[in-house]
């Protein structure tokens, strides 16, 4: 009888030592935690409000070279590398055959197979137009002309739509000539639209070919 009293009392104590671990204890905030209850909403992310992101320190396109080289490659060919227009322009920046010669690209065939030939195509052109344009880019960097802004970054834009010969003519004529692509883009609406990127990390090169 001792036994079995012994027994349920141990029970029942077990039973209640247990228990009491899965009830909530009261908690203790810190003033230096726990501010006030409206503090959490500036920390809920993402937001559609896009003024809640302007003094986040993170990563964005933006106006990086990734930026520009991914807006460029849209306005060329929607970022298809596999892209042929009707002229036989390739690739998701748009080649000629001619342009690809000039950096060390022969092969068409496997230049529009490689996503990797393509990017280190479009480094090389903007390092070969880089050098070609150096004084241009010298002398205009800054000024208004035509009503554009003049950047690097437009210059090399400019240059990849027309070629560098283009783009001197356009600062020859102050902007005045309009000098336009087989499907009607002009020099000036690159200028514009591809200003203002980041392109200082590349070297002017007047001798730039792919390597692969």
């Amino acid at each position: 009888m001792i036994n079995k009293w012994f027994f349920y009392t141990s029970l029942t104590v077990i039973i209640t030592f247990l228990s009491s671990g899965f009830k909530p204890f009261e908690s203790d905030s810190s003033d230096w935690f726990f501010i006030d209850e409206n503090v959490g909403k500036h920390y809920l992310f993402p937001s559609q409000e896009q003024n809640e992101y302007t003094t986040l320190n993170v990563p964005y396109t933006g106006k990086f070279f990734i930026g520009y080289k991914e807006a460029i490659a849209y306005k060329e060919s929607r970022g298809k590398y596999k892209k042929v227009n009707s002229l036989g322009y390739m690739g998701k920046y748009q080649f000629g055959a001619n342009t690809l010669r000039a950096i060390g690209v022969h092969d068409s065939n496997q230049f529009l197979n490689s996503p990797k030939m393509q990017e280190k195509a479009f480094v090389a052109l903007l390092a070969k137009n880089k050098s070609l344009l150096k004084d241009v880019i010298e002398k205009y960097e800054g000024q208004v002309v035509s009503g554009i802004l003049v950047t690097e970054s437009g210059i090399l834009a400019a240059a990849h739509l027309g070629g560098a010969g283009s783009v001197k003519k356009f600062f020859k004529h102050e902007g005045k000539r309009y000098l336009k692509d087989a499907y009607g883009t002009s020099i000036r609406s690159y200028m514009r639209e591809f200003g203002g990127y980041e392109t200082s990390g590349i070297v002017a090169d007047s001798n730039a070919t792919v390597k692969i």
